[in-house]
């Protein structure tokens, strides 16, 4: 009943890509759609607490980007699932922000000095949009099993991110000097990716 209700309102995702979101939500323990239904409450609360008015579109768009990867990829090796789900919603967020600022209201385009006042005040902003636009352009070019490692070792701080590390050294099979290494790989090539991105947009 609940992937009927979901497909019917949500056509671009498939049969299979809802399935195979629920199984991943659930995470071993099937909940007959609950984990899905409180995974998009508190996505829906994430971007309403940030002031996004289309937060239930936002919530879904989240969802779909993953049910997207976990067919393409076969699996998100990411734990638990809803720490996935909020670094995607990250991304999702930045562009809806994106979008938001690149449409100039009609009464502010009337004063075109105003609007050039906002852009030259807001260049820092600007600048770390760009950055984080471009970074995601590039980890969308990583393989999802480095995409996934990449995520997943710089989640967290302090201990936790320790922590987390260990377990996802043991999970590889390698040890944490091994994941280091990997890691830094990983990060180099972005970095190189970032660095090759356009300056202007």
């Amino acid at each position: 009943m609940l992937t009927q209700e979901v497909l019917r309102e949500e056509p671009g995702i498939t049969q299979n890509a809802f399935s195979r979101l629920l199984a991943w939500l659930d995470d071993g323990v099937e909940s007959d759609g609950e984990r899905y239904l409180e995974m998009r409450r508190r996505l829906v609360g994430y971007f309403d607490r940030r002031g996004r008015t289309a937060a239930d579109e936002l919530a879904d768009e989240t969802l779909n980007r993953i049910a997207r990867t976990l067919v393409e990829a076969g699996a998100i090796a990411v734990r638990p699932p809803a720490r996935y789900c909020y670094v995607v919603a990250r991304f999702v967020l930045l562009e809806d922000l994106r979008r938001q600022r690149s449409q100039v209201p009609l009464e502010e385009s009337r004063n075109a000095h105003v609007v050039r006042w906002r852009v030259e005040s807001d260049q820092g902003w600007l600048l770390k949009e760009h950055r984080l636009d471009c970074l995601d352009r590039c980890l969308q070019q990583l393989q999802p099993s480095q995409r996934e490692l990449i995520v997943e070792y710089y989640a967290d701080e302090r201990r936790q991110k320790i922590e987390r590390r260990r377990d996802l050294a043991k999970r590889l099979g390698i040890t944490m000097n091994a994941l280091g290494i990997r890691a830094l790989r990983i990060r180099d090539g972005l970095m190189a990716c970032i660095g090759r991105c356009p300056q202007d947009r």
